[in-house]
């Protein structure tokens, strides 16, 4: 079983930064590929950003391409959403995600991810 913990969500003005962190435990974190989904008020969940376990990939949507970054660090069991020039369109719950394995055309499907973050809340006003 993997327990995750989400934070670092808050309010910022449009073109500031915020940190998303994501605390595992339960398993080996080196072993989970991870991921972040948002979700904003009436709107079904939504896909941002993948990693690989080994950090030799990232798929991202591109609403966010070069502006978000995903990182993690296999020592602390920690995962990252960085988050630049932030837009009141990004207004949204974050939640992290865990699975054993992602493939490309799985890495967007919520139903891939068996583990889940309890939600941050990230709001950006004009």
């Amino acid at each position: 079983q993997v327990q995750l913990v989400d934070a670092g969500g808050g309010s910022v003005q449009g073109g500031g930064s915020l940190r998303l962190s994501c605390a595992a435990s339960g398993r080996t974190f080196s072993s989970l590929d991870m991921a972040w989904f948002r979700q904003a008020p009436g709107k079904e969940r939504e896909f941002v950003i993948a990693i690989t376990k080994s950090s030799d990939m990232a798929i991202y949507v591109d609403s966010v391409k070069g502006r978000f970054t995903i990182s993690r660090d296999n020592t602390k069991n920690m995962a990252y959403l960085q988050m630049n020039d932030l837009e009141p369109e990004d207004t949204a719950v974050y939640y992290c995600a865990a699975a054993s394995y992602i493939i490309q055309g799985s890495a967007r499907n919520p139903s891939t991810y068996p583990y889940w973050g309890q939600g941050t809340q990230v709001t950006v006003s004009s």
